[in-house]
């Protein structure tokens, strides 16, 4: 498997939540109850899978690959995938502390849950796309042939390093998605 398919499958588990997110939002909107701790749970999802395993490899491994073959880390198409790395970030934080709050009992926290969870859904999406067609492809052709099985490897070891960490994560989105889709 090459490096960018690495990272491209690791997409479709984060779509999978991202769905999840979607409709959760949706039917909060039509009225109808979701578990309280579904948006937290999600949070969760976001903050350990997609911060903590997935970006930390575009940012750890291919990120630093692409730099060494001529693109630089402040400016271009790096520059733009870490500035909405952070964004989503940011959304994720305003959609737990919105959570927390109606957890709490604060009915204003829904708003805010709400409004972090389409901002983050709709950025994260556009974001993947960009990656699959647009970075992705720059970077296997930027990055000779020859270094890819390294490449490759690297991702690779650093899941394998967390294991048990990322079959918990693909059951808990498992679990958002039946949740919400079924």
């Amino acid at each position: 498997m090459s490096p960018t398919e690495i990272l491209t499958t690791e997409h479709r588990l984060i779509e999978k939540v991202l769905t999840a997110i979607e409709e959760a939002v949706a039917k909060l909107e039509r009225g109808q109850a979701v578990r309280p701790r579904f948006f937290l749970d999600a949070a969760e999802f976001v903050r350990g899978y997609c911060d903590g395993l997935h970006q930390r490899k575009e940012e750890g491994v291919l990120f630093p690959a692409m730099m060494a073959h001529g693109f630089p880390m402040t400016s271009g198409p790096l520059a733009a995938m870490l500035s909405e790395h952070e964004q989503a970030r940011a959304h994720v934080r305003a959609m737990r502390e919105g959570a927390d709050a109606l957890a709490r009992g604060e009915r204003a926290g829904a708003e805010v849950m709400v409004a972090g969870a389409r901002a983050y859904t709709a950025l994260v999406r556009q974001h993947i796309a960009k990656e699959e067609r647009a970075l992705f492809p720059m970077a296997e052709s930027s990055i000779p042939a020859a270094r890819h099985p390294a490449l490759a490897a690297d991702l690779a070891r650093s899941s394998a390093e967390r294991d048990n960490t990322i079959a918990r994560f693909r059951a808990l989105a498992d679990a958002l998605q039946g949740e919400m889709c079924n």
